[in-house]
């Protein structure tokens, strides 16, 4: 059985957890953030869990992370 190649582009934007669970970053970080309040920017930083209904076709980009 051939090795299943990476989706470059995923790689980049998901990353796995200890317990295999998928994070990715926020939207609406990279313009324009001079009408956002430093508590919604604040808010933008940290990561979020990938929606359980997602994690499959994910899981499937991103075989060996």
């Amino acid at each position: 059985m051939p090795k299943i190649k990476t989706r470059r582009g995923a790689a980049k934007r998901f990353k796995k957890t200890g317990t295999g669970k998928i994070v990715r970053g926020r939207a609406f970080r990279s313009h324009i953030l001079t009408k956002m309040s430093r508590k919604r920017k604040r808010n933008l930083r940290g990561g979020a869990l990938v929606h359980p209904a997602d994690e499959a076709h994910i899981n499937a980009q991103i075989p060996y992370l």
